[in-house]
């Protein structure tokens, strides 16, 4: 079953379009600092997965491929063919879904944070559990020194309160379906038939997706660049926008 997404497009309606995908746990705000960079060049699209932010919750699990073909279906009926994408996390995991499915249609892919399986398996389905059982709530405060350092959250005290409401006010049920479709992700051994240009960009202090992680899926992909955020945990793109705005600039073009 497709969900119905909420989505923003920003930028000129006849500009080439980027879309952008967030992680879990977050909304299309995660991606201001991009909009204010991109919007004068690219109609940028941002939307809430299923179940986050203003989508539709789906109840019960889902894999990567039905992620993607809920974004898919937006795009669709926003009568947007070709694009060029770039996630985070598990937006990232959707990009390289996306790139072995419908390679036709995306021009680049950026691969930020994320991973082509994601660390413990099993352990995805026990955060699902936990979540449905008592909320988003209980993950809060681990995400210090995991969507971002102690040290940028002392620094960014307004901007870390920003990024924890967006996982407070994420459904139970949307995030524990997107837990789910993370256990079940592993496109190691597809990772050559990615043909799109394609960026990775890691966060050097990220204990999510280590830097390590992160390069095997710059490895696999034929002619990808990699590109590592020196202070950058989990979310790169929010707390260290000028390094990977840079990045993402060179890579798209203007």
């Amino acid at each position: 079953m497709t969900a119905r997404l909420s989505a923003v497009g920003d930028g000129p309606d006849d500009a080439p379009v980027l879309v952008l995908g967030p992680s879990l746990g977050t909304d299309t705000g995660l991606f201001d600092p991009q909009v204010a960079e991109f919007a004068r060049t690219h109609r940028v699209v941002r939307y809430d997965l299923r179940g986050h932010g203003g989508s539709e919750v789906v109840p019960g699990p889902c894999t990567i491929a039905d992620l993607a073909g809920d974004l898919l279906a937006l795009l669709d009926s926003w009568r947007v063919e070709r694009f060029s994408y770039a996630g985070v996390s598990i937006g990232g995991a959707i990009g390289q879904q996306l790139a072995l499915t419908v390679p036709g249609r995306l021009e680049k892919l950026a691969i930020i944070a994320s991973a082509a399986q994601f660390a413990d398996p099993p352990s995805w389905a026990v955060r699902a559990a936990q979540v449905r059982e008592q909320g988003t709530e209980i993950l809060v405060s681990s995400r210090t020194g995991t969507w971002f350092t102690a040290e940028w959250a002392e620094e960014e005290p307004a901007a870390a309160e920003r990024l924890l409401d967006m996982l407070r006010a994420t459904p139970a049920e949307g995030y524990a379906a997107c837990c789910e479709a993370i256990g079940a992700f592993d496109v190691r051994d597809r990772l050559r038939g990615i043909t799109a240009p394609t960026l990775v960009v890691a966060g050097a202090e990220d204990p999510a997706t280590p830097v390590d992680m992160v390069r095997l899926v710059a490895d696999g992909i034929p002619d990808s660049e990699f590109v590592v955020v020196p202070g950058a945990a989990h979310l790169p793109n929010a707390t260290h926008s000028g390094a990977v705005n840079a990045a993402l600039r060179d890579h798209v073009g203007d």
